[in-house]
């Protein structure tokens, strides 16, 4: 079911090196959208990316550091309640 909602879109003009640009086309005809979208996808993912870094590093400044093991605790939790490959997973 395809949901449609109203957004309001601002069209920019990108460059690529001619390589690049091949990549971005073929992954977004493998995935079965625009290089609009694609391109989208892309942005927002970087932009989540660097939003985590922002509370990482805001958490760091008031706890410290996240140790290794930190790490692997965090990512072991969210696997274990992950209804792809944890404890949900079909």
């Amino acid at each position: 079911m395809v949901v449609s909602r109203s957004v309001s879109a601002e069209k920019l003009s990108v460059s690529f090196e001619a390589s690049l640009a091949a990549t971005v086309r073929a992954a977004a005809a493998d995935e079965g959208v625009s290089v609009s979208m694609w391109l989208s996808g892309a942005a927002e993912a970087k932009a989540r990316r660097r939003r985590l870094r922002e509370a990482l590093d805001a958490f760091a400044v008031e706890h410290g550091e996240l140790t290794d093991a930190d790490i692997d605790r965090i990512i072991g939790d969210a696997r274990a309640e992950s209804t792809i490959v944890g404890r949900g997973a079909a």
